[in-house]
């Protein structure tokens, strides 16, 4: 019997090392059905290490994955069975149609997805004729999703799933992931958007050096570090000193970049009251104000101290 897992990722104290160089230091997360998990990290984190793990390509050096109850190198025939796997570059055969490409793959599942539809789905259907080599890299990345998907896998493993995708092609993708995750499939997916992150992930864990460095939902991890802040735009250059004087004496409010305002200090209505006369004083108008809360990008580079693609 197939074992089953409520938890079908699961790794503790994970690590991987390349000679002197430690790739994963002891890394430890789960991931719950149907749940879209995000695993971001600037290049060189040890993303790409992590997933190929959990694939079953690498064996850690150190501690345990689980995938579906399974032992992904052990158990790897039986894992492969329930899985799906996007991987950069599309795998695919380069002279192969890609509509012959979806149907070869289709053919290996025992209840696949009706390709026909699929690729209706992607966007797809009047390149169904067309080589892999002659696609658009979009194309590529949409034709590797649906060769992920469409032998309906529990779990799917999506490795920058709209790289190189049009915002068209972009929406058409998180439609089809929402849907995978309202038909009780499993998704963990890397991704550079960070904005792709925020909409279409449960949770996210931030890695760094090969160690995670936060985890959370999208809004805990906007949340962490806000609690004291207020933000909001105004024209560029305005004179704060009317405003340090009007608040409390511990408080700060500072220009972060042009146009882009923070005043720290608990924030409570009568600051917001302050914050809003300050701007009609000076007849302008204050937009965007938000209150406990960050953007992920502004989290990521707090923890890592690099953007996404450094």
């Amino acid at each position: 019997m197939t074992p089953r897992s409520s938890t079908p990722v699961r790794l503790r104290g994970v690590s991987k090392r390349y000679g002197s160089t430690t790739a994963v230091a002891g890394l430890d997360f789960d991931v719950q059905t149907a749940e879209v998990f995000a695993l971001l990290g600037p290049n060189g984190a040890g993303k790409t290490t992590t997933v190929e793990m959990c694939e079953g390509f690498l064996k850690p050096d150190s501690g345990t994955i689980e995938i579906l109850g399974l032992d992904p190198v052990g158990d790897n025939a039986a894992v492969r069975e329930r899985i799906g796997v996007m991987l950069q570059g599309g795998g695919a055969y380069p002279a192969a149609r890609a509509g012959e490409m979806l149907n070869l793959v289709a053919a290996y599942a025992a209840d696949p997805l009706d390709p026909k539809w699929l690729l209706d789905t992607l966007g797809l259907t009047e390149a169904a004729r067309t080589t892999y080599r002659r696609l658009s890299g979009g194309q590529q990345q949409r034709l590797a999703l649906a060769c992920a998907v469409v032998g309906r896998p529990e779990l799917v493993f999506l490795d920058e799933p709209t790289a190189g995708m049009d915002a068209h092609a972009r929406i058409m993708v998180w439609e089809l992931i929402n849907g995978l995750r309202r038909d009780g499939v499993t998704v963990v997916l890397t991704t550079h958007q960070l904005t792709e992150a925020e909409e279409l992930a449960d949770r996210i864990v931030i890695i760094d050096h090969g160690a995670a460095v936060a985890s959370g939902t999208p809004e805990e991890l906007m949340r962490s570090g806000a609690e004291n802040q207020l933000r909001f735009r105004a024209p560029r250059m305005l004179d704060l000193s009317l405003l340090v004087t009007a608040l409390p004496e511990s408080y700060k409010a500072t220009e972060t970049a042009p146009g882009e305002y923070l005043v720290e200090g608990h924030i409570d209505p009568q600051v917001l009251a302050t914050v809003t006369a300050w701007c009609a004083r000076l007849n302008v108008l204050a937009t965007d104000m938000r209150v406990e809360t960050r953007s992920l990008e502004d989290v990521f580079l707090d923890l890592t101290g690099r953007d996404l693609r450094s």
